[in-house]
C-alpha cells in the first residue's frame, strides 16, 4: 500500500499490488473505522447478513481529524496523520492470517479504495463526509421515515418491522458510495436532503420497497416533487409489501361507482360540506377531505352566552367561506372522488364533545379545479394536520399544504393582519314590529335581489336581502300548497298528501339561489308575502303547473291570476299529484248559434331555446320540460361513467347522436351535413341551434337516450300576422329585439293557423300577457301578413291598428313614411 500524508496534498491517490489470489471468504463493506479497521458483512440471504470487524494485519494508519466537542473548552481540533484511500464500488475479499481472542479482533489484509456515505444509522438516516471541505454531516432523507431502531433503557436497541432490512437496503446501494447529496432544509438543526445514485433515487426506491412511509413535516422542501414520493408510496401500498402487508385502503370496502361519480350540487352546509342528487335521485353529504372551516376559540361557550349565535354570520370569514361555494357550485355538476369515511363517534369517545355521525370525506372537482384547495388558497379554510399513521386523507393533501403555504404568506382570509370582516345581519324572522317598519320599504322596492337561506316547506322560505342586510321568512302568494307535518298544541299534526314532494320541489329550484321578490303584504306573525321569481320563473306558478299546489283565491286581485289560472287547468288535465282523483264536472252543450268558426285561444307555457335569422323561433313545452332534465342527468351520468372513444364515430348524414358542446357537456344532435371529418353540420334537437364540429366531439347517441324514449323537445315556429321584411338591416333588428325580450324565457303560445314550414303562432309574455308579435308591429319593426280567415279578423284588426300607429309616428322601418309604392321593391320590401 501507498500513503500519503494529508497536509501534503488535498487530493489522494493510492496505488496497490497484486494481493494473494486465493481468498476464501467474499464479503461486502460495511464502514471504514480507520485507515487500517473496516466493518464488512458476508453475503445475503434471506435477511441482512451478520457484521465483522476486519483490521489490517502488520499496519497502523494515522487516525482521521477531529472537531473540538462545543461546550467543552478542554478538547480542540485535531489534525489528520495518515488516511488511507480505499475504492468500494463493488464486493472484495479478505483471508484471515491469525486471530487476538483477548480483544476479538480479527487482522486481515483489505483491497479498497475511496468512500463518501460514512454510516448508516437506519433506512433514512445517514452520515456523510461532504467534499471537497471535508464535513462530516448526518443526513435525514427528505419526506420519509424507515423503521428506527429504539433505545431500551439498559442501552440495547430494538428493531421495529422491518428496519433492519430498511437499514441492509441503504446500506447496501449507498455505504462507502460516490454519491451526490443535495441539502434542502435545516430545522431544528436537522439536515434534510436527498441522495442520488447513478443508479436512482435512494428516497423513492425505499418507498416503493415498502421499507419507508411518507412524512408531511419534510415533504415540502423535497426538491424532486412530492408527487414522486406519493406515487411510490402508493405504489407499495397497492401491492401489499412489508411495511404495508397489512395496509387496507380507506376506500377498499366502496364499490367503483360509489367511489368516483359525478352529481350535482344542491346545497352548501357550513363551508366545508355540500349536499348532492345522484342520478339515482339520492340525496348525499359529502365533507371536503382534510380542510376545517373558519371557526372561534371557545366556539361552544359563546354559543352558552348567546342563544342568537349564528355561525355563518358571526364566525370571522364564514360566510365568505359559504358564499365563494354557493356562487361556485350550487346547481352545478361536480366530480366526487371518495378520500375515504371517517367513522361516527359518540360523545363518550370524544370526551364529552357532541358526537358526529359518519362522514364521506372526498376532493370534489369542477372544470378541473379542486374546491378545497381553491378554498384554502383564499384562506378561507385551513388544512388539518394528521397523525403520520393516519392515511384517512385528501388524496391531494400536498396541494392543500402548498396553497395554505401561499395563503399564509399572501396574508389571504384568515391569515390576514386586516380587521375581520363583520356581518351585521338583522333577522327578522317573527319580529311583527321590525317587519312593519320593513314592509313599506320593500313595497316601494319592487322586485328585489334576495337569497334563499333555508326551505321550511312548498311555499314557505327563509331569505337573506343583501342590499337590507336582514333575515325575512317569506310566504308564497296565490297559492295553497299542502302543509307538513308540525307540532301543535293538540299534538302532532299529520303532513298532508304531496306537502314532501311539495317541499323537495322548491328545494331543487331555489335553495340558495338568487332570487327576486315582490313583497305584497305582511301576516300577523311578521313574515312576507308575495311573489318569488328564478330565471324568469315565478315560483307559485311552478307550484300550480306541476300539481303540487293549487291557487287560492286571494290571486284573483293579482296579475298573475290568468296564468296561475292557465297552469292548474293544464295540471288538472294532467290528473297527477293533487289531481290524481279530480273528475271533471260534465258540460252542458250550448247550441250553435253561428255558422262562423270562432277563433280558439289555447294557450300553452313553452320555453323559447333559439330564434334564427328569418324570425322563425324553437321553444320547448315546459309541461316535459322535467322529462328533458332527467334524461340529460342520466345521460351524462352514463358517459362520465363510461366515456366514449374519441374518432369512434363516423357521422352519416340523418344520424342521431350525441354532441359535445361549447360549455363541455354532451347534448342530443343530428348530423345535417358532412363536408369533412373536421367540419360536420350538426342540429341540436333538444334547444333548435346549430354547430359546425369535428367528428371527434362526436359520439353514437346511446338507444336508452334515443328519440323513441323522448321525441326531440325543440319545435320550430313562426310569427302569425307578421311580414318580415327583405332588407337585411330591418330583419336584423327585428330579431335583435326578438333575441332580447323572449330567447331563453318562457312564453305562453297559441297556434293560429298552419303554414308550410312549420305553424305560425303567436306568443304572449307570460306576466303581462301582451302580445310579442304585435309589440313587433307596434314598434315598426315589422309589417302585418293579412289573412282573410273570417275567425281571425279580429286580430288582424288589432295588427292593422299597430301598424298605423307605428306609421303614424314614424318608427323603424316606416322612418321615411309608407314605403309600399311602386318602388317598394328598389328599398328591399314587397306590398
Amino acid at each position: 500500500h501507498y500513503y500519503i500524508p494529508v497536509a501534503e496534498s488535498k487530493y489522494f491517490a493510492a496505488t496497490t499490488q497484486y494481493l494473494q489470489r486465493a481468498l476464501t471468504l467474499i464479503c461486502f463493506p460495511l464502514q471504514v473505522l480507520s485507515g487500517c479497521a473496516v466493518i464488512v458483512r458476508g453475503q445475503p440471504r434471506g435477511g441482512p447478513p451478520p457484521e465483522r470487524q476486519i483490521n489490517l494485519s502488520n499496519i497502523r494508519a494515522g487516525a482521521l481529524a477531529r472537531r473540538a466537542v462545543q461546550g467543552q473548552p478542554d478538547t480542540k481540533d485535531t489534525p489528520d496523520e495518515w488516511l488511507l484511500i480505499f475504492q468500494m464500488h463493488s464486493e472484495f475479499c479478505f483471508q484471515a492470517q491469525s486471530k487476538y481472542t483477548r480483544y476479538s479482533y480479527t487482522f486481515s489484509i483489505v483491497y479498497s479504495g475511496f468512500s463518501i456515505i460514512e454510516h448508516v444509522r437506519d433506512g433514512s438516516m445517514l452520515r456523510a463526509l461532504l467534499l471537497p471541505d471535508y464535513y462530516l454531516v448526518t443526513v435525514m432523507l427528505s419526506g420519509i421515515k424507515c423503521p428506527t431502531f429504539k433505545r431500551e433503557a439498559d442501552g440495547s436497541e430494538t428493531p421495529e418491522p422491518f428496519a433492519a432490512e430498511a437499514k441492509f437496503f441503504t446500506e447496501s446501494r449507498l455505504l462507502q458510495r460516490d454519491v451526490q447529496i443535495i441539502l434542502e432544509s435545516c430545522p431544528n438543526q436537522v439536515i434534510l436532503g436527498t441522495i442520488l445514485h447513478p443508479n436512482g433515487n435512494i428516497t423513492e426506491l425505499l418507498l416503493k420497497e415498502g421499507f419507508a412511509r411518507c412524512v408531511d413535516w419534510s415533504m415540502a422542501v423535497y426538491t424532486q416533487g412530492a408527487e414522486k414520493l406519493r406515487a411510490a408510496e402508493r405504489s407499495a401500498k397497492e401491492r401489499k409489501v412489508r411495511i404495508w402487508k397489512d395496509y387496507v385502503a380507506p376506500t377498499a370496502n366502496l364499490d367503483q361507482k360509489d367511489r368516483q361519480f359525478v352529481a350535482k350540487v344542491m346545497q352548501v352546509m357550513n363551508a366545508d360540506a355540500i349536499v348532492v342528487k345522484l342520478n339515482s335521485g339520492e340525496y348525499k353529504t359529502i365533507h371536503l377531505s382534510s380542510i376545517r372551516p373558519p371557526r372561534l376559540e371557545g366556539e361552544e361557550k359563546n354559543k352558552d352566552k348567546d342563544k342568537r349565535f349564528r355561525p355563518l354570520y358571526d364566525i370571522p370569514y364564514m360566510f365568505e367561506a359559504r358564499e365563494f361555494l354557493r356562487k361556485k357550485l350550487i346547481g352545478k355538476k361536480v366530480n366526487v372522488t371518495v378520500d375515504y369515511i371517517r367513522a361516527a363517534t359518540s360523545a363518550m369517545e370524544t370526551g364529552g364533545i357532541p358526537a358526529f355521525p359518519e362522514r364521506t370525506c372526498a376532493t370534489v372537482t369542477i372544470g378541473g379545479i379542486n374546491i378545497a384547495e381553491a378554498l384554502v388558497s383564499k384562506g378561507l379554510a385551513t388544512v388539518i394536520r394528521y397523525r403520520q399513521d393516519d392515511d384517512q386523507r385528501s388524496s391531494h393533501y400536498d396541494e392543500l399544504l402548498a396553497a395554505e403555504a401561499r395563503a399564509i404568506k399572501n396574508g389571504k382570509g384568515l391569515h390576514s393582519k386586516k380587521e375581520v370582516p363583520i356581518h351585521r345581519v338583522a333577522d327578522i324572522s317573527g319580529e311583527t314590529q321590525k317587519a312593519k317598519q320593513f314592509l313599506p320599504f320593500l313595497q316601494r322596492a319592487g322586485r328585489s335581489e334576495a337569497v334563499v337561506e333555508y326551505v321550511f316547506s312548498g311555499s314557505r322560505l327563509k331569505l337573506y336581502m343583501p342590499k337590507e342586510t336582514c333575515l325575512i321568512t317569506f310566504l308564497l302568494a296565490g297559492i295553497e300548497c299542502p302543509r307538513g307535518s308540525r307540532n301543535m298544541p293538540g299534538g302532532m299534526q299529520v303532513a298532508e298528501p304531496y306537502s314532501e314532494e311539495a317541499t323537495i320541489f322548491t328545494k331543487e329550484l331555489v335553495l340558495q339561489r338568487e332570487v327576486e321578490v315582490e313583497v305584497e303584504s305582511m301576516d300577523k306573525a311578521g313574515n312576507f308575502i308575495g311573489w318569488l321569481h328564478i330565471e324568469g320563473v315565478n315560483l307559485s306558478v311552478a307550484l300550480v303547473d306541476n300539481a303540487l299546489s293549487k291557487v287560492h283565491f286571494t290571486a284573483e286581485r293579482s296579475s298573475y291570476y290568468k296564468t296561475l289560472l292557465s297552469a292548474e287547468e293544464t295540471a288538472r288535465q294532467s290528473k297527477e299529484k293533487l289531481w290524481a282523483n279530480y273528475e271533471e264536472k260534465p258540460k252542458e252543450e250550448v247550441a250553435q248559434l253561428t255558422e262562423e268558426k270562432e277563433r280558439v285561444a289555447k294557450y300553452r307555457a313553452v320555453y323559447v331555446t333559439e330564434i334564427t335569422d328569418g324570425l322563425h323561433f324553437y321553444a320547448q313545452d315546459v309541461e316535459t320540460g322535467t322529462k328533458l332534465e332527467s334524461l340529460m342527468e342520466s345521460m351524462r351520468g352514463e358517459i362520465a361513467a363510461q366515456p366514449p372513444v374519441e374518432g369512434s364515430f363516423a357521422p352519416r348524414r340523418g344520424d342521431f347522436c350525441i354532441a359535445k358542446f361549447g360549455d363541455g357537456e354532451w347534448y342530443r344532435a343530428r348530423v345535417e351535413k358532412v363536408e369533412s371529418p373536421a367540419k360536420v353540420h350538426v342540429f341540436y334537437i333538444d334547444y333548435g341551434n346549430r354547430e359546425i364540429l369535428s367528428s371527434t366531439r362526436l359520439a353514437a347517441l346511446p338507444p336508452a337516450f334515443s328519440t323513441r324514449t323522448l321525441p326531440p323537445q325543440a319545435t320550430e315556429y313562426t310569427f302569425a300576422f307578421i311580414q318580415v321584411p327583405q332588407d337585411e338591416d330591418a330583419r336584423t333588428d327585428a330579431v335583435d329585439s326578438m333575441v332580447r325580450d323572449i330567447q331563453n324565457t318562457q312564453c305562453l303560445l297559441n297556434v293560429e293557423y298552419s303554414g308550410a314550414v312549420c305553424p305560425h303562432v303567436t306568443l304572449q309574455f307570460t306576466d303581462s300577457k301582451d302580445d310579442v308579435g304585435l309589440g313587433l308591429v307596434k314598434e315598426g319593426l315589422v309589417m302585418v301578413d293579412v289573412r282573410k280567415e273570417k275567425h281571425l279578423q279580429k286580430m288582424v284588426t288589432e295588427y292593422l291598428n299597430g301598424q298605423e300607429s307605428a306609421k303614424s309616428a314614424r318608427l323603424n322601418i316606416w322612418r321615411y313614411g309608407d314605403f309600399r309604392d311602386d318602388d317598394a321593391d328598389e328599398f328591399g320590401y314587397r306590398r
